[in-house]
């Protein structure tokens, strides 16, 4: 078990940045593959980014890849989503989602592949 707590998310002007942290409890964090997701108003939630347990691979959406930037902490128990060149389509609700892994190399993009989901964190980029 696993309890997850995002925090970083805020109001900022298009063009901007912010970033997103996802602190994790407990002492076996480094099983876990990890991964960030968001809801848009009206929308289903979606895939934003990705990491492995060791953190050497990724995978983004397209809609952030170049953008948007996940990593991870092991020693700190942190997920972390760096968040540049912000726009307002990226205004929506960012939730960190956390899945048993042993395979190192393994990521998920399918938020049904995750068991262990955080509170979310507002995102809100205005024009």
């Amino acid at each position: 078990q696993v309890q997850l707590v995002e925090s970083g998310g805020g109001l900022v002007q298009a063009g901007g940045s912010l970033r997103l942290s996802c602190a994790a409890s407990g002492r076996t964090f480094t099983t876990y593959a990890m991964g960030w997701f968001r809801q848009a108003p009206g929308k289903e939630r979606e895939f934003a980014s990705a990491i492995s347990t060791s953190g050497v691979i990724t995978s983004s959406a397209a809609s952030v890849r170049g953008r948007f930037t996940i990593s991870r902490d092991n020693a700190k128990n942190t997920l972390y989503l760096q968040m540049n060149s912000l726009k307002p389509e990226d205004t929506a609700v960012y939730y960190c989602a956390a899945r048993t892994s042993n395979r190192g190399a393994s990521y998920y993009t399918r938020d049904d592949e995750y068991d262990f989901w955080g509170q979310g964190t507002q995102v809100t980029v205005s024009s």
